[in-house]
């Protein structure tokens, strides 16, 4: 059983990073803090809705959390504070599910990186964090609210 696990981890792995998970993203998609096309970025991906209607589009949990702690940074949003922002989704790194941000665990420190170098990796459920991590490294499972501006600033040392 373990030994089917493992090649069924490893075969969605694979194909988790060549093939976008479930969330919706337009073709044209730019990550507003680093200005590239999110849609290479499968099961990284994330999305923030804002209350105003807008929505913006990210290749990794590093960089949504950026903007979720600075969006003033981003004036084309039209956001000021976090109290502008209506809905925060990521997707589980292994099934590529959409999964309300702040549900989440988060592995902090594992082998797999964001295009930007280390990052966080977004998963559903406890006991798949807890997998993962035994399986791909890892130091933490952290839960949204764990997550600081300066453990976001330090993954982009």
């Amino acid at each position: 059983m373990r030994k089917i696990f493992s090649f069924l981890m490893v075969l969605v792995f694979v194909g988790g990073s060549l093939v976008a998970g479930d969330l919706k993203v337009p073709k044209d998609a730019k990550d507003p803090m680093f200005r590239w096309n999110v849609n290479k970025y499968g099961n990284l991906v994330c999305e923030i809705e804002l209350k105003n209607g807008k929505k913006a589009y990210f290749s990794s949990v590093k960089s949504m959390m950026d903007f979720y702690f600075r969006p003033w940074y981003y004036e084309e949003y039209g956001a000021k504070t976090d109290k502008d922002i209506k809905k925060i989704y990521v997707q589980d790194y292994i099934t590529g599910k959409v999964i309300d941000a702040k549900k989440a665990y988060y592995i902090f420190g594992s082998r797999l990186v964001g295009p930007k170098g280390d990052d966080l990796i977004a998963l559903a459920d406890k006991n798949t964090a807890k997998m993962f991590k035994m399986k791909y490294g890892g130091t933490k499972v952290l839960r949204f609210d764990r997550i600081t501006k300066g453990l976001i600033k330090y993954l982009d040392m």
